[in-house]
C-alpha cells in the first residue's frame, strides 16, 4: 500500500489514466474489447472521422483495448512508461503532451490516410473502413517527449527503442492505429523540444562501444520480433508483410477452401490450399518461428559483445533476404502462383513493398558487418568451426534420414512417393510454412509415422543449431580457454606481475604460460605486434625466462614482441638482452600507511571532503553486482555522457570501460548524494599476495557534468583513507596517465631522441581530446611517488609498426572517416600553434 501511494505521489496522471482504462475495460468488455456499437462509436479512423463526423473519436479512442492481452499490456505501460514520463516532464506538461499527441497523432494519420484515398492509394483504400482503439499512442507521445528531459543514455536508449518499435509495428502489421502511433511519438518529440529549457543538440553523438552493442542488439531483436507481429497480426498490410508471410505458420481454412471450390472456383490454388491444409500442427508452427529464435539468441549475444552472435545475426538476416529475393522475385519470375493479385495500377506499389522486404534485412545484415569491430569477445577457439561443422553434419544426416526413412514408407504418403520425389522434397522440410505457399504439394504423409518423419525433421535441425549458438556464445572467450582463465587468476592470488597485474584478465587479450606454468604473459597481437598487456604474472625470479621464452614464441609465429607497461626495475633484464626501452608514462603510487591530508599542499583536498560533507555526499564501496539496479543504470548513464563529449572513440587496451566493472573481483567506489542519484564513480583493480589483497589500482573514473567540484578528489580520499585502516594494504596506485611524465624524466629525452620525440609529439597533441597531462596533474594533488613505467622492444626500427600497432590497441573501433577527421584536426592544431608561436615571438 505504501508504494501505491508513493507512486501515486510521483506519477498521479500515470496511475489515473491506467485507473480509467481498467474501469472502461470492465464496464465494456475486459476479455475481447468493447463490443461493435460502441467500437463505431468510440473508436477512431478515416471513416469514423472523415464520413462519420464522429470528431470525438480523435480523444476517446485511447481510453480502450481491444481484448485482454491488449489490457494488460497497457496498463503496465501506464504504469511503468507513463510513469516514467511523468516523473521526468511533471504532471502537467504530461497532461498537455498526452492529449495533443493523442489527438494530433491520430489526426495527422488519418490526413495521410485521406491523401491516399484521394490518389488511389493501395493501402489507404485497404483500411479505410478499420476503426482504431490505440491507448499506445499518447503513452509514445508522453515517453518521446520525456526523452528530452532524460540524459544521454536514456535519452538515446528511448528514442531508438521506442522509434524502432512503433516502426515495426507499422511496417509488419500495418493498421491504421500503428500509423497513428508514429505520428504520435514524434509530435511527442516535438513538444519535448519545446519545453526543454536548455538549447538542444540536434547532432547524433557518439556513443560508448558498450551502448553502441545494446542498441544494435535492440534493433537485432526487434528485427526478429517483426514476422512473429505479422504472423500472429490481426491485419497485414504493413509494406514488410511480405516478409513476415515466409514465417507464418498459418495455413488455409479447408472449409474456406473448399468453399470457393463449391462455388466453381476449381483452379489450381484451390487444390494446392486443400493441400496446404494438411500441413497444420507443431512441427510446422516451430520450423517457422525457431528461425526467429536463433535472431533473438543472436541479439542477446551481441550485447555481450560476442563476434560470434554478430555473424550468426548477419546469416539469418541475409537468409531471410534471400528467402524473400526467392519468394517474391524468382519464383514468380519462372510462373508459380503469386499470392498477390492487386489491379495493374497498383504494381508499382507492390513492387516497393517486395523490394522492401528484401532490403530490410539486408540492410540489417550490412549493418552489422560494418560494425563488427564494436564486437571484439571471441569465442573459443575452434568453437565457431565446430558449429559450422555440427550444423552442416546433422543438415546431412537429418536429410538422409527423412529420405531413407521416406523410401521406407513410402506407401504411407499420399500418393506413394519415388525416391526422387522424397529428395526433391528435402530443403522444403527445413524452411518456414509460409514458403510452401507457392510450392505445389505432389504428396503427403498418410499415417503418425510417416507425419513425424515429415513435420519434425526440420524442427529437429533448428533445435540442433539453436543448441551449437548457445553453447558458442556461452563457450569461454578472448582468452585461450576456460582452464586458462583460472591459471591465470591463480597466478594473480599468489602475486606477482605488479599493481597492474589484474588488466590480464581483460576480454581481447590471449595468456601464454611459460613450459614450468609458474609464469605468465598476457598479450594482444595486432597487425603482427605482440604487445604485452603488463610485466610477467608469476614468481620475480622466473621473469627473465618467461621474457625470453616469450620472445622466442613471437619469433616462431613471425611477430614483434613488445613489453609495455613494465616498471623500471625491468629496464635491467631488456637492456641484458640488448633490447630498446624508453618511457612511456609514470604510475603514481600512494602509502595508506602514511596517509594524511595535513599541510598546504593538502588544501584542494580537504576542501572536496568538506564540500562533500555540506552537501551531503556521501562515499560508497561496493562491487557493481551489488549495486541496486538503478545505481548501475546511473553509472552507464555517467559513462555515455563522459563519452559523448570525445571526438574521437572510448580508450581500450590497459584503459577499462563498464564491462571491466563487472568483474566481482572489482570494486567501486561511489560519490552519492542525498537523493540517491550518484555524482561520480571510480574503479579499483586489486592486487594480491598468497591470497590476500594488498593494493589497489584505480582504473574507471567518470563523474556527472553537473557534479559538485572536486568530486573526483573527494572518493580518491575516501578510498585512501579506508585502506589506511586495513594494514594489510600496502599501496594505493592511482595508475598512469599515458604519454605523460614529470619534466625530471619524462618521455622528452634529448632533441636527438626520436622516439622520445615522437611520443611527447603524441602526448601534446592528444591532449585536447584526452586530456592524458591534464589527468597526470590531477593525480600529482595527491602527493604520489613516481615509478616510471617503460616499453621494451627487439629494434627500434620497427617502432612505426609498434607506435600503429598501439593506436590500434588503444583505439579499436577508429574508422578511417575518424582516423581521417582526427588528422585533419592535428594539422588545424599544428597551424593553430605555429601561429600562436609566431604572435608570441612578434610580441616579446
Amino acid at each position: 500500500m505504501k508504494m501505491i501511494w508513493r507512486l501515486a505521489e510521483k506519477q498521479p496522471f500515470a496511475l489515473g489514466f491506467a485507473l480509467t482504462l481498467l474501469v472502461a475495460a470492465m464496464l465494456t468488455g475486459a476479455l475481447r474489447g468493447p463490443h461493435q456499437q460502441l467500437r463505431l462509436l468510440l473508436g477512431t479512423g478515416y471513416e469514423s472521422v472523415v464520413e462519420l463526423g464522429h470528431w470525438w473519436s480523435l480523444i476517446t479512442y485511447v481510453f480502450f483495448g481491444n481484448g485482454l492481452l491488449e489490457l494488460a499490456i497497457s496498463l503496465v505501460a501506464a504504469v511503468v512508461v507513463l510513469g516514467f514520463a511523468e516523473r521526468l516532464l511533471g504532471t502537467t506538461r504530461t497532461l498537455i503532451v498526452f492529449v495533443v499527441t493523442a489527438v494530433l497523432g491520430a489526426l495527422l494519420g488519418i490526413l495521410v490516410q485521406g491523401f491516399g484515398v484521394a490518389q488511389g492509394e493501395l493501402w489507404s483504400q485497404h483500411v479505410r473502413e478499420l476503426w482504431a482503439l490505440d491507448p499506445f499512442a499518447p503513452i509514445a507521445g508522453c515517453i518521446m517527449a520525456a526523452s528530452c528531459f532524460a540524459g544521454p543514455l536514456w535519452r538515446r536508449r528511448i528514442r531508438v527503442l521506442t522509434l524502432a518499435g512503433i516502426l515495426v509495428l507499422l511496417l509488419y502489421s500495418g493498421q491504421p492505429s500503428d500509423l497513428y502511433r508514429v505520428f504520435a511519438a514524434l509530435v511527442g518529440l516535438g513538444l519535448g523540444l519545446l519545453f526543454r529549457p536548455q538549447p538542444v543538440d540536434f547532432t547524433w553523438r557518439r556513443s560508448s562501444h558498450h551502448e553502441t552493442r545494446t542498441l544494435l542488439a535492440a534493433v537485432v531483436g526487434v528485427v526478429a520480433v517483426g514476422p512473429v507481429v505479422t504472423s500472429f497480426s490481426g491485419g497485414r498490410y504493413g509494406i514488410l508483410a511480405p516478409l513476415g508471410l515466409l514465417f507464418s505458420p498459418d495455413v488455409p481454412s479447408a472449409g474456406n477452401a473448399i468453399d470457393r471450390c463449391l462455388l466453381g472456383n476449381i483452379t489450381r490454388q484451390c487444390v494446392h490450399e486443400l493441400t496446404l491444409e494438411r500441413l497444420g500442427g507443431v512441427g510446422p508452427i516451430l520450423v517457422s518461428l525457431l528461425p526467429l529464435l536463433v535472431l533473438l539468441i543472436a541479439a542477446f549475444g551481441l550485447a555481450r559483445g560476442r563476434r560470434f552472435a554478430a555473424w550468426v545475426a548477419i546469416g539469418v538476416n541475409l537468409g531471410l533476404a534471400a528467402l524473400g529475393a526467392w519468394y517474391y522475385g524468382l519464383l514468380p519470375s519462372t510462373g508459380a502462383t503469386f499470392v498477390w493479385q492487386p489491379h495493374a495500377s497498383h504494381y508499382w506499389e507492390i513492387a516497393v513493398v517486395l523490394v522492401v522486404s528484401v532490403l530490410a534485412p539486408a540492410t540489417v545484415a550490412a549493418v552489422l558487418l560494418l560494425n563488427l569491430r564494436r564486437f571484439p569477445v571471441r569465442s573459443r577457439p575452434g568453437g565457431p568451426r565446430a558449429f559450422v561443422i555440427t550444423t552442416i553434419a546433422s543438415g546431412v544426416g537429418l536429410a538422409a534420414l527423412y529420405v531413407g526413412g521416406g523410401w521406407l514408407l513410402r506407401d504411407s504418403f499420399r500418393p506413394p512417393v519415388t525416391f526422387l520425389d522424397l529428395l526433391a522434397d528435402v530443403p522444403e522440410r527445413f524452411i518456414p510454412v509460409g514458403f510452401l505457399r507457392i510450392e505445389r504439394v505432389s504428396f503427403l504423409p498418410g499415417d503418425w509415422m510417416s507425419a513425424a518423419l515429415y513435420h519434425w525433421v526440420g524442427p529437429l535441425w533448428w533445435i540442433i543449431v539453436i543448441v551449437g549458438v548457445i553453447l558458442c556464445l556461452r563457450s569461454a572467450p578472448g582468452r585461450v580457454d576456460q582452464q586458462g582463465a583460472e591459471r591465470l587468476r591463480a597466478l594473480l592470488l599468489a602475486g606477482g606481475g605488479g599493481s597492474l597485474a589484474f588488466m590480464a584478465t581483460w576480454e581481447g587479450n590471449s595468456n601464454w604460460f611459460t613450459q614450468s606454468g609458474t609464469t605468465a604473459i598476457a598479450y594482444r597481437v595486432v597487425n603482427g605486434v605482440a604487445i604485452t598487456t603488463s610485466e610477467p604474472i608469476g614468481p620475480a625470479a622466473d621473469g627473465a625466462a618467461a621474457v625470453a621464452e616469450f620472445a622466442t614464441l613471437c619469433d616462431d609465429h613471425g611477430w614483434i614482441p613488445v613489453f609495455y607497461s613494465l616498471h623500471d626495475q625491468w629496464r635491467a633484464t631488456f637492456d641484458a638482452m640488448g633490447w630498446a626501452t624508453m618511457g612511456v608514462g609514470e604510475e603514481t603510487v600512494l602509502r595508506p600507511r602514511r596517509w594524511e591530508t595535513t599541510g598546504r599542499k593538502w588544501q584542494d583536498i580537504r576542501s572536496s571532503i568538506n564540500r562533500a560533507d555540506r552537501a551531503g555526499v556521501r562515499a560508497e564501496w561496493t562491487s557493481f553486482r551489488a549495486l541496486p539496479v538503478l545505481l548501475s543504470l546511473q553509472i552507464a548513464e555517467i559513462s555515455e555522457q563522459w563519452v559523448q563529449e570525445k571526438e574521437l572513440p572510448e580508450l581500450g587496451f590497459t584503459l577499462g570501460g563498464l564491462d571491466e566493472l563487472r568483474d566481482p573481483a572489482v570494486r567501486l567506489m561511489l560519490a552519492v548524494d542525498a537523493d540517491d542519484r550518484v555524482q561520480a564513480v571510480t574503479s579499483w583493480l586489486p592486487s594480491y599476495r598468497d591470497g590476500v589483497v594488498i593494493g589497489w589500482t584505480l582504473d574507471f573514473m567518470r563523474r556527472r557534468p553537473e557534479s559538485m567540484n572536486g568530486v573526483m578528489e573527494f572518493l580518491i580520499a575516501q578510498t585512501a583513507r579506508m585502506m589506511s585502516e586495513r594494514p594489510e594494504i600496502e599501496f594505493l596506485s592511482l595508475s598512469a596517465a599515458p604519454l605523460a611524465t614529470s619534466p625530471q624524466q619524462g618521455v622528452t629525452g634529448e632533441p636527438s631522441d626520436l622516439p622520445a620525440r615522437m611520443l611527447d609529439f603524441l602526448g601534446r597533441v592528444l591532449e585536447p581530446v584526452y586530456g592524458f597531462r591534464s589527468l597526470f596533474a590531477f593525480k600529482r594533488k595527491f602527493q604520489p611517488e613516481l615509478q616510471p613505467l617503460i616499453m621494451a622492444f627487439p629494434d627500434a626500427v620497427a617502432l612505426p609498426a609498434i607506435g600503429v600497432a598501439l593506436a590500434r590497441a588503444y583505439l579499436p573501433s577508429l574508422s578511417v572517416r575518424e582516423a581521417l577527421a582526427f588528422a585533419r584536426g592535428l594539422g588545424e592544431s599544428a597551424n593553430s600553434n605555429n601561429a600562436g608561436s609566431h604572435a608570441s615571438a612578434s610580441h616579446s
